[in-house]
């Protein structure tokens, strides 16, 4: 069942009102009044951006593009805070929280993270998929760029492990680096270096072009590193090795000066625009994440040395821990929350934006029923293209969100962007049209629909709509999975079509067929008492495996698990 953790410092991030996104095709985020946009862009790579709380067009932007680790998703590389349970994968890089505090030193400017994911997991094994793998690479970081307005824009391409596969393909897929990148980053990254390939002599053309240009590598001595009683790396591998290649090549051009501290040699040229940092690694330990998140590596590397008294030093410790966002999960409701009744008189009289705040924040802070926490099982079957039969469990609220306790609750309507908030601060997402269906399925409850047809937008008509379901439901027990109550906020690949629109889908009747067929007629602030929103667990298990949502939707052979129309390339608001 769904993890659930209690989020002490949620409250906090989220007490600030979340206006409107200044950047198009983004939404608000519920963590540091962020915005994000998700997409799956190309032939299997998923991107997720974070702009800071406040773009300002007049200033400088750098974009940060950072190409993920074999084996870690976008979240994982992002990072958060640990809680129980939680995969270890994400308390390692904090990607996010670096960049975060990147951003209090260099407030002259906006940085947005790309963080880009490639089908598997793999960026080595998705280049080997086409011919034209670093070609593709390019046009990804060329429609990333478009996300961002302004013509004064800098690209810092950036990644960790299997991500130097995707900035090794950006240097392959043109004879040179764009103007526009102004600083290239490798952590552990560059096993991909090749002389044969004049990476070398790209790298150093591109850096003698501009003098604000910086190309940052980060290694560590990796050569007698054991596990099991065998070499990480074969006899000409690793990142050591390739950071020698590295280093005897630009040494044909200029000569580096050294520095060594503790365990650390650094060695610059170029007036330090060219760095090649390796830990000597004395214990022959694994420091293959530990140089992206413990000691610093994304910030050393995105920085100057001028800067590291102001966020500390590489090496560590952690300089970014107030800028990690929290675990995902569902907090305790509060002793002194009020019941759903007595939260519902306090909306009258408020704008639709200040409702959206109120619902947003008693909900963030746990003040729904406790029966909603426990999640129910739906198990679906489907064939791939090829025939083969796939199982998948996915688990849902057994009821719409609500505000209030078991005894005192009332579903609460709400527009997509803060259903998107709460899904995500919750570790959870929103339905498609199919998963709305085998909910329906499912249920051991079903309901007639109740329409209503005067100030369908009024609180107060959302107040006697969850009447009249309270009245249909007496003696239910609750916790039950109920169905046929509410249409639902879903996600579909029409949200391409219009920008700012809401999806809509169900109600069902008795015969099984929906009130509502898939439309997205309204903008994305239109509410009514009709709407509900019914989170679903972002783990799917598949075949027995657990999968993120997102994966399951995008995967040719198993999307038709969760979705009728095809993968979904748009899974989040």
């Amino acid at each position: 069942m769904l993890r659930l953790t209690v989020v002490a410092v949620l409250a906090v991030l989220v007490a600030a009102p979340a206006p409107a996104a200044d950047l198009p095709g983004f939404r608000k985020s519920v963590w540091f009044g962020e915005s994000v946009r998700e997409e799956w862009v190309g032939d299997g790579v998923r991107v997720l951006a974070n702009a800071p709380a406040k773009f300002d067009p007049t200033k400088p932007t750098r974009l940060v593009v950072f190409a993920t680790p074999n084996g870690n998703t976008i979240e994982q590389t992002l990072g958060c805070g640990p809680a129980a349970g939680l995969d270890w994968h994400f308390d390692i890089q904090h990607v996010a929280a670096q960049v975060r505090k990147l951003r209090t030193i260099s407030p002259e400017e906006n940085i947005v993270l790309v963080c880009t994911e490639a089908e598997g997991l793999s960026w080595p094994a998705w280049k080997r998929k086409f011919k034209d793998g670093p070609a593709r690479v390019r046009k990804i970081v060329e429609a990333v760029r478009t996300w961002v307005p302004g013509d004064n824009v800098r690209i810092s391409l950036a990644g960790h492990s299997g991500g130097g596969s995707f900035l090794f393909g950006y240097l392959d897929g043109a004879d040179a680096i764009p103007d526009a990148v102004d600083r290239v980053v490798g952590l552990d990254a560059n096993y991909s270096y090749s002389d044969a390939d004049k990476h070398g002599d790209k790298l150093l053309a591109w850096l003698k072009g501009d003098p604000s240009r910086r190309l940052v590598v980060i290694a560590y001595d990796d050569r007698n590193v054991m596990v099991n009683g065998k070499p990480v790396v074969g006899a000409d591998g690793g990142t050591f090795r390739a950071t020698g290649r590295m280093q005897a090549r630009f040494a044909r051009d200029m000569t580096f000066a050294e520095t060594t501290t503790d365990d650390i040699t650094t060695r610059t040229a170029l007036d330090g625009r060219l760095a090649l940092i390796v830990h000597a690694n004395p214990k022959n330990r694994i420091l293959h994440t530990a140089l992206v998140g413990e000691m610093n590596g994304l910030l050393r590397g995105l920085t100057d040395p001028a800067a590291k008294p102001v966020w500390g030093t590489f090496g560590g410790p952690r300089a970014y821990t107030e800028w990690v966002q929290p675990a995902p999960g569902i907090p305790k409701r509060p002793a002194d929350a009020v019941g759903g009744t007595a939260f519902f008189q306090t909306l009258d009289g408020l704008t639709p934006a200040a409702r959206e705040e109120a619902i947003e924040r008693e909900i963030l802070r746990g003040n729904i029923p406790d029966f909603l926490r426990a999640f129910r099982r739906v198990t679906v079957k489907a064939k791939d293209a090829a025939g083969k039969e796939h199982t998948a469990t996915f688990e849902v609220m057994p009821d719409y969100l609500a505000v209030g306790s078991d005894a005192d609750f009332v579903r609460v309507p709400m527009t997509p962007m803060t259903a998107a908030r709460i899904a995500d601060a919750f570790g959870c997402a929103l339905p498609t049209r199919k998963v709305v269906d085998e909910v329906y399925r499912a249920a051991s409850v079903k309901w007639d629909p109740k329409p209503m047809t005067e100030a369908r937008e009024s609180p107060a008509t959302f107040l006697r709509h969850n009447t009249l379901i309270k009245e249909q439901l007496a003696g239910e027990k609750p916790g039950e999975l109920v169905a046929g109550v509410k249409k639902d906020i879903v996600i579909t690949n029409r949200l391409a079509e219009k920008s700012n629109r809401v999806a809509i889908y169900g109600w069902h009747k008795p015969d099984g067929k929906a009130i509502q067929p898939l439309t997205i007629v309204h903008r994305d602030t239109y509410v009514d008492y009709s709407h509900g929103v019914r989170l679903m667990s972002r783990t799917v298990t598949v075949d027995g495996k657990p999968r993120d949502v997102r994966h399951v939707l995008y995967a040719a052979d198993l999307c038709s698990l969760l979705s009728d129309e095809g993968p979904i390339l748009r899974p989040a608001y």
